[in-house]
């Protein structure tokens, strides 16, 4: 289940360079819009905008940046459209992949999605031809901290997660969409450090392929993200710890 969001956790955490972060905090930044479009500015009534809120906080986003993006979704600032749009496809080798992006132009960011799958051997698929392979959960990565994996899995228990994965670095916990914020309000809660939590596709099946397969595909994956409409990539590719170690 986890091949792939570890891999993405822990990118997010080697990203501290100024240049990456500016592109994180324009993720992020659209996200808040977003959320505060569609459910209001007020982050006490609207979960989805509490969580990007926590997000942006946890990237060290400035406030002025947060409080620009609220207001840009409330319509107290101009601001592009957004909208958000799921593209799916198949990468080399049947892989399936989701991507989510946020686009105030949907002809240019197809354009894009469409040149990276071209080029790298995959094609684009019709709507729902892919989505049925994942579960909308909501996902969040909490730091191990030195202490035991154990007692961690309890906490995520005990604070309601549906279930909880343990990789060297970090413990994945998964949970019912509704649950997700207060979830992670339980952990942090129980003294632990929550590294992200957001809504997830999570792949119902993982699929295994060869080292240089695994490679080539987790290259075409970084090419997707790198565009700047693209949010998140999600895909049912199973990315070993080997692996991941030599990334």
């Amino acid at each position: 289940m986890s091949g792939h969001s570890k891999w993405s956790t822990i990118k997010r955490k080697k990203s501290a360079e100024d240049a990456k972060r500016g592109k994180i905090f324009t993720r992020i930044a659209r996200e808040i819009t977003l959320a505060a479009r569609s459910g209001g500015g007020d982050p006490d009534t609207n979960p989805s905008l509490r969580l990007s809120i926590e997000k942006a906080r946890g990237a060290n986003m400035p406030k002025d940046n947060i409080e620009r993006a609220v207001k840009r979704g409330t319509g107290e600032l101009e601001g592009g459209t957004l909208e958000e749009v799921i593209y799916e496809g198949y990468a080399p080798h049947g892989v399936a992949l989701l991507v989510k992006c946020l686009t105030d132009n949907r002809n240019r960011t197809l354009s894009e999605v469409r040149r990276v799958f071209n080029r790298s051997g995959g094609n684009l698929a019709e709507a729902g031809a892919v989505a049925w392979m994942f579960d909308t959960k909501g996902y969040i990565a909490v730091a191990r901290d030195d202490m035991d994996p154990d007692d961690i899995f309890m906490m995520a228990v005990e604070a309601g997660a549906e279930d909880v994965e343990i990789s060297e670095d970090f413990v994945e916990v998964y949970t019912e969409p509704s649950d997700l914020h207060w979830v992670r309000e339980g952990l942090v809660g129980r003294g632990l450090t929550v590294e992200d939590a957001e809504l997830s596709q999570v792949p119902k099946t993982m699929m295994t392929l060869g080292e240089k397969e695994t490679l080539q595909l987790m290259t075409m994956i970084e090419s997707l993200e790198e565009l700047d409409d693209v949010q998140q990539v999600y895909s049912n590719l199973d990315i070993s710890e080997e692996i991941l170690a030599m990334v």
